[in-house]
């Protein structure tokens, strides 16, 4: 856990136990406290892969179908211009590489991968 996200487990260490030095615990009690984190604490989601929590990609699921419906009684809807942007992808899908998306890397190691597989990408079409 330390290895995936060392700074999110300090965040969730401290604020469920009110931990700020985490390397003067033992390891075992460490190990037991990572374990006793809530599954959407920072080092849990982390650890997943998730973004954000699974209840909030609910909620935000409900409000994308709400607006859709919204839309769909519409002038608009009736002749399917003016859509709304659902909100879901924006919270689950991260770094994005779509025609006129825009990605992010934290590493010139990351830039570097997805560079060579966008290369790989163009040469096999």
């Amino acid at each position: 856990m330390i290895a995936t996200g060392e700074d999110e487990l300090i965040c969730d260490m401290a604020e469920t136990y009110h931990v700020f030095d985490y390397r003067a615990l033992p390891v075992k009690l460490l190990a037991t406290l990572a374990c006793g984190l809530r599954p959407n604490s920072r080092s849990m989601l982390k650890l997943s892969g998730e973004n954000v929590p699974l209840e909030t990609l609910l909620l935000a699921s409900m409000a994308d179908r709400l607006a859709w419906l919204q839309w769909a009684k519409t002038e608009d809807g009736k002749k399917n211009k003016n859509r709304p942007k659902p909100v879901v992808p924006q919270l689950a899908g991260g770094a994005q590489t779509s025609k006129g998306k825009t990605a992010a890397f934290n590493t010139p190691a990351e830039f570097e991968a997805a560079r060579a597989k966008a290369l790989r990408k163009a040469v096999k079409t």
